[in-house]
């Protein structure tokens, strides 16, 4: 048997690992200490929910290379089903939270089941009908109160203990959902079942003749980013404690993509950068009212035209690192 150990490759792939475990101890240390520095914890918290949704659809694109149109039926749907569950049949935040992200993890198998033999603009086009059809059943089902949406949600006690209502507790789990669900998206991405991924993104038919059951392949990544933008979505709800059509609109699919492709497409640490600028935006260009989406299609298409390959892809390319 041939030893690997002194091959260029196997020392490249320690090294992209390094230089993401050294990344990922900075991002979790800032965001540990974020509550020493003054700023406003709400708006981490919500970023960091954006954050993980960018991070569940780069898995999806950036890995599988389908560009889907209908991820915010995930996002809304599990949102949705976890405020109910928590408002009106009282269950509490943990149990809420796991059944929204069930929910979107079944909507994404169905919805997965009836586009994935497609491609390209194909394939967008189905996610894109299947979330307008998701929009109009929670425009006009009695449980999502319609336009006025699913106000008050109770916040609880995580595990009976931990009082969300607490800004500070809330703020803590919120970090700790984001970074474990960030390190398990990692852990995909640099798994046998990740590089299968990236070799059907770069070459499906080579992937089909070594053997590989390709549609099964993204299936499998679709109903992955279906439970973890889902995951996003219902701790979205427990956080902001409403839940609204917003979350389901086609508009939120494509704020998403935005995110991923100003951050840096297929790689790591983009979607949470891109989420990060595209919420801090929001918030702080609020007093400009609908100037706000005017200013962020000129920040989007200058980034595009400058930084190809979104800001965190640019900094990686420039520094030799992967990030």
């Amino acid at each position: 048997m041939t030893s690997t150990a002194g091959h260029p490759d196997a020392g490249l792939q320690r090294r992209t690992i390094s230089d993401e475990i050294a990344v990922f101890i900075v991002m979790a240390i800032a965001l540990v200490i974020v509550p020493l520095t003054g700023l406003y914890p709400y708006f981490v918290m919500q970023a960091l929910c954006f954050a993980l949704f960018a991070c569940a659809f780069n898995l999806f694109l950036g890995y599988s290379g389908l560009l889907s149109f209908g991820h915010a039926m995930f996002l809304g749907t599990a949102g949705y089903i976890c405020a109910h569950a928590a408002k009106v049949w009282g269950f509490p935040p943990e149990l809420a939270i796991l059944t929204g992200t069930a929910a979107s993890a079944v909507l994404g198998l169905l919805a997965g089941l009836v586009a994935i033999r497609r491609q390209g603009i194909y394939f967008a086009m189905i996610t894109l009908g299947l979330a307008q059809l998701m929009y109009f059943f929670y425009l006009q089902a009695k449980f999502t109160h319609g336009e006025d949406g699913i106000q008050g949600i109770p916040q609880g006690f995580l595990f009976g203990f931990l009082d969300l209502s607490k800004s500070t507790t809330l703020y803590y789990v919120v970090v700790a959902v984001f970074l474990l669900a960030f390190l398990l998206i990692w852990r995909i991405i640099n798994s046998p079942f990740g590089e299968v991924l990236k070799s059907i993104r770069e070459n499906e038919q080579r992937a089909i003749s070594l053997g590989y059951k390709v549609d099964r392949y993204k299936l499998m990544a679709f109903v992955l980013s279906a439970t973890l933008a889902g995951l996003a979505g219902a701790l979205k709800v427990i956080v902001a404690q409403n839940a609204s059509l917003t979350d389901v609109h086609w508009s939120m699919s494509g704020e998403v993509v935005l995110m991923v492709l100003l951050g840096g497409l297929g790689t790591v640490y983009g979607p949470v950068v891109g989420a990060f600028l595209v919420i801090a935006m929001q918030q702080y260009l609020a007093g400009a009212g609908q100037w706000v989406v005017v200013i962020q299609g000129v920040i989007f298409v200058v980034c595009v035209l400058t930084f190809r390959r979104g800001i965190v892809g640019e900094i990686a390319h420039l520094f030799k690192r992967s990030l």
